[in-house]
């Protein structure tokens, strides 16, 4: 039986409608998972069988993270945001970092695993750093724009099996202070954190790029929706 790959979408408050680009859902299957999209849920017991139902989480991109969850009041280039997403994910992420559940987070969902383990983002890197590089492209999504440097002996170097990598970019947030029981795993030249990972030795790795954009291209990209799916068989 493949693995069943549960896949947070991002939220529309007007028509009141999930939706996910199907890319995500195309990079599960060609990982050899089958992918289920997660509907939006308050109570924590609704959460709680919703995990009980998945094999392994993929937390997608979407909007800005609220400031509140990291204790910050909201700088005037914080983006727009969706509370209920907010508040589903945060708790689905300790949930799932609890139980042991292999997660994966792409963009917004590395930055809501860092909130949920209890670190902190930046708002905005623009004002908040000084970034020599740019990290939202005007580029096809397929093309790498800008490179990484991973971390030697970490998670993300033993997935990919090289020491840097080009990416795309398409974000003006960023982990800032790593949560506890977290450690970095990839920065890009500017200093930015670019990948972050568990420290416990399970399977949590959270990434700033969109591989789902890119494996199509550059297969080693899919490695890291492999690395997910086979770890959620076991």
């Amino acid at each position: 039986m493949p693995p069943v790959i549960g896949i947070t979408c991002s939220w529309d408050d007007v028509s009141q409608r999930h939706f996910l680009g199907s890319l995500y859902c195309e990079a599960v299957r060609a990982a050899g998972g089958v992918p289920v999209l997660l509907a939006n849920y308050e109570k924590e017991e609704e959460i709680a069988e919703l995990l009980g139902i998945i094999d392994g989480l993929l937390l997608s991109g979407g909007k800005d993270v609220d400031p509140f969850y990291f204790g910050e009041e909201t700088l005037p280039e914080c983006g727009e945001i969706t509370p209920l997403r907010d508040a589903f994910e945060i708790k689905l992420a300790r949930m799932a970092i609890k139980g042991q559940i292999p997660v994966l987070g792409i963009c917004r969902g590395a930055q809501v695993l860092n909130i949920a383990a209890g670190g902190n983002i930046y708002q905005d890197i623009k004002t908040q750093l000084t970034c020599c590089l740019k990290h939202y492209q005007q580029a096809p999504g397929w093309a790498a724009t800008h490179r990484i440097n991973i971390e030697k002996d970490s998670l993300l170097e033993s997935i990919l099996q090289v020491s840097e990598i080009m990416v795309n970019s398409y974000h003006h947030q960023a982990v800032r202070d790593v949560a506890p029981g977290f450690k970095i795993s990839a920065k890009s030249s500017d200093g930015v954190v670019e990948a972050i990972e568990g420290a416990s030795g399970s399977f949590i790795l959270g990434l700033q790029c969109h591989p789902e954009e890119m494996w199509e291209r550059d297969t080693r990209f899919l490695k890291l929706f492999q690395a997910l799916t086979n770890c959620a068989l076991k």
